[in-house]
């Protein structure tokens, strides 16, 4: 049982004390007692004390100087304060131990506790050898930045393989059709045959009148189509790339721009008043006019189709060849060129009837580069702002606590991580799309708030303590902060490496690994500036505090021009944190504030459902560009005056069935139709070769429902109509593998009639 000796002279009213020198058991029952009060809100019973209900008796408790006297004592007779001198036996003597009164309550810092005592540690460290945590970090990214030499200068971005989905069903689609069935756009070039965008140009000419349907317009187009046509680009060897040289063709000549006007150049004497639409006949053959002029205003019927009286518009598309891969790099050269030289073209013709706006293949391509590289002169501009920003919000009038060298650090920490993040991707192969240019500005953004979080915790530290306590006291502070955060960020940006467009996949990769540079560098490489600057500090209250009566009130002035020495063991408050903590916070707690701060979230969410079923889907090309490009108008133009037809469709047959079986045909005129009560589907348009085959079998009094008959008279039939020659798949053994038609959309011009049809 412990001892307490008495204290000389008490007074009665002096209660025994137990102290760490009292007895061998005393710092035990002292850190027991200490833990009993943090857990159960109790002060301890003591080392003897138990529990007493009060009305159960119980064993006699230690007396203590207010305790009543027992009866039958003489109240004369001295109260013993404290037991007697001699030790009791020590099978008499009890544990010590300390009574809670409350449950044991849970730990939920399971993990805050220990992360913050590695951080501790690790800021001790940093503290204490600062120059290691700032050179090996700086010599890493030196070495990382090397990978910039891998990195994409004139290699040409394929926007359809990085912004499509990866897997999509129209790419399976696509690799069906280019496997049965093949092009040939140096003899037979057909635009809607096509499995895969051509190089082509196209001009949108818009006349100032109401209809550019009369001889002296068409004259201005011709003479434009003629300028077009006879662009030449010189080569390095000397030679030239014509128009001719790499147009596609249709047997043996350039399919034509525009098929009206090519009728008209052919026969200037043409009635441009008498022009049927969409199909107009001209000397037996077929001209399609749909998509080739907007704007239109229809009369009655006429042939095939209704009188077109007037048409503010007219498309000339100059498709060139694709296939060869020779052939579509001298048609992008040709294309470059046609770019280059359209201004000069349309300011020596002086057009005075027509508006044009041009557009090619490799326009979205260009402009989107284009745009892309307009980040980079504002990714410098806001790596500045940056900077001055971080610099204003850490100044200080006191020279000692003024941290605006460490806030420009702080951002030049964060460019560390983007050169060593990008370059170490870079050198183990990771693609580099466009878009990942965008990726510093969130790094920045990230980088930034951890700098200004361990600023913070470090104006909170006391200038008296050592340069490694006050890095450690920094870290185990930020600790969880700045981790939980980062990791949040990386994982949310490593999901997206799930994703099925690789343009997103490779900004994620990016931004993830960038992340987590910045937070390697925060914790290394700015914490070590961080406490060089802590050096800093020291020297300069030093220097203050020397004893100079000479130079004290001058040196006071110039580092303390509105205030007085800091206080060593005082800490720093930042007049923001002011701000929120005693006008704020008081004003945002009120009931006032309260009701207007409910009211406007529910206006957000409000505002946010609604703007939720606005959602427009698709991507508009436009927003691919600046606001200046030449494709903003083309696409404004194609909008208002060529939006009525859309593209046209394939539909095919994937399977061998019994083409000349009359039930079999019936089914698959059956399925036509169903494509043609689509309400975004022009009927009068279908071109589908069996029905024609059928006729014409039926024209030369052939049954059709003859297998041999049916199967040996497509080589005729191919040969007077060459239009379907690749729209059916032979194989060697006469046997029609698969086979295609085609229907004309109409009035799809939004993303979300797209989609409609599509389901429909």
């Amino acid at each position: 049982m412990p001892w307490v000796e008495p204290e000389p002279g008490p007074s009665p009213e002096q209660k025994p004390k137990l102290t760490k020198q009292d007895s061998a058991t005393g710092p035990e029952w002292y850190q027991k007692s200490e833990e009993s009060e943090s857990e159960g809100n109790q002060p301890p019973l003591g080392p003897l004390a138990s529990p007493r209900p009060p009305e159960t008796p119980g064993p006699p408790a230690l007396e203590r100087d207010d305790a009543p006297l027992p009866e039958g004592d003489d109240a004369s007779s001295p109260r013993p304060s404290v037991l007697d001198d001699a030790p009791l036996p020590e099978e008499e003597t009890p544990e010590p131990r300390a009574i809670c009164r409350h449950r044991h309550r849970c730990h939920t810092d399971c993990l805050e506790a220990p992360l913050s005592r590695a951080f501790q540690w690790l800021g001790w460290q940093v503290g204490a050898h600062p120059w290691i945590f700032l050179l090996a970090p700086l010599m890493l990214t030196a070495a990382l930045g090397t990978g910039f030499l891998y990195l994409p200068e004139e290699e040409e971005e394929d926007l359809e393989e990085q912004y499509t989905p990866v897997g999509g069903p129209a790419k399976a689609e696509r690799r069906f059709v280019q496997g049965h069935f093949t092009t040939n756009d140096s003899y037979r070039f057909s635009a809607s045959r096509r499995s895969t965008e051509a190089n082509f140009a196209s001009l949108l000419v818009v006349s100032y009148s109401d209809s550019l349907l009369d001889p002296a317009t068409f004259a201005e187009v011709s003479k434009l189509d003629g300028a077009v046509q006879d662009l030449r680009v010189a080569r390095e060897n000397g030679s030239q790339i014509q128009y001719q040289q790499v147009c596609a063709r249709y047997r043996a000549l350039c399919v034509r721009p525009n098929p009206l006007l090519y009728a008209w150049q052919e026969n200037k004497t043409l009635n441009l008043s008498s022009i049927s639409f969409p199909i107009y006949n001209h000397g037996g053959h077929r001209l399609y006019l749909t998509g080739f002029f907007g704007g239109r205003i229809l009369g009655g019927s006429l042939g095939m189709g209704h009188l077109l009286l007037r048409a503010k518009a007219m498309r000339l598309l100059y498709y060139l060849k694709t296939e060869d891969p020779e052939d579509s790099v001298q048609s992008k050269q040709w294309l470059t060129h046609f770019l280059e030289q359209f201004t000069n073209i349309t300011n020596t013709l002086a057009l005075k009837k027509i508006e044009v706006v041009h557009f090619t293949s490799l326009s979205r391509q260009l402009e989107f580069q284009a745009t892309s590289m307009t980040v980079i002169p504002v990714f410098h501009l806001a790596y500045v702002l940056i900077i001055l920003f971080a610099v204003t919000s850490c100044f200080r009038f006191d020279c000692i606590r003024n941290k605006m060298c460490v806030a420009a650090f702080g951002v030049i920490s964060a460019f560390l991580a983007v050169v060593s993040g990008f370059g170490l991707l870079l050198h183990i192969g990771v693609p580099f799309v466009i878009i990942v240019a965008n990726s510093p500005f969130l790094i920045l953004g990230v980088g930034v708030d951890d700098m200004f979080i361990m600023i913070s915790a470090w104006h909170k530290t006391s200038l008296a303590d050592d340069i490694p306590e006050r890095m450690s006291n920094v870290y185990s502070k930020v600790a969880v902060s700045i981790t939980i955060t980062t990791i949040t960020n990386i994982l949310a940006f490593y999901t997206g490496v799930m994703s099925s467009f690789r343009s997103v996949q490779c900004f994620c990769i990016y931004t993830g690994t960038t992340l987590l540079f910045c937070y390697f560098y925060s914790i290394t490489c700015f914490g070590a500036f961080m406490a060089l600057d802590g050096k800093r500090e020291v020297v300069c209250l030093r220097w203050l505090e020397k004893a100079d009566a000479k130079w004290s009130s001058f040196k006071k002035f110039c580092c303390f021009p509105f205030g007085s020495v800091p206080d060593e063991h005082g800490t720093d408050i930042h007049p923001m944190n002011l701000f929120f903590r005693d006008h704020f916070g008081p004003f945002l707690t009120s009931s006032e504030s309260k009701y207007f701060v409910v009211f406007i979230y529910v206006l957000y969410i409000i505002s946010s459902i609604y703007g939720c079923f606005h959602v427009q889907e698709g991507l508009d090309l436009r927003n691919l560009a600046s606001d200046d490009s030449y494709i903003t108008p083309y696409f404004n133009v194609e909008e208002d005056y060529f939006s009525d037809y859309g593209p046209r469709v394939m539909v095919i047959v994937t399977k061998k069935v019994d083409y000349w079986n009359e039930d079999v045909r019936q089914k698959l005129e059956n399925c036509i139709k169903i494509f043609e009560k689509n309400v975004y589907v022009d009927k009068n348009l279908t071109e589908f070769w069996l029905d024609a085959y059928v006729q014409y079998l039926k024209g030369n009094s052939q049954d059709p429902n003859d297998k041999n008959t049916f199967m040996n008279n497509i080589p005729d039939f191919l040969s007077n109509f060459p239009n379907f020659q690749h729209d059916i798949n032979i194989s060697s053994s006469n046997e029609i593998i698969s086979s295609r038609g085609f229907i004309q959309t109409t009035n799809v011009s939004s993303s979300t009639k797209k989609k409609i049809m599509l389901f429909q």
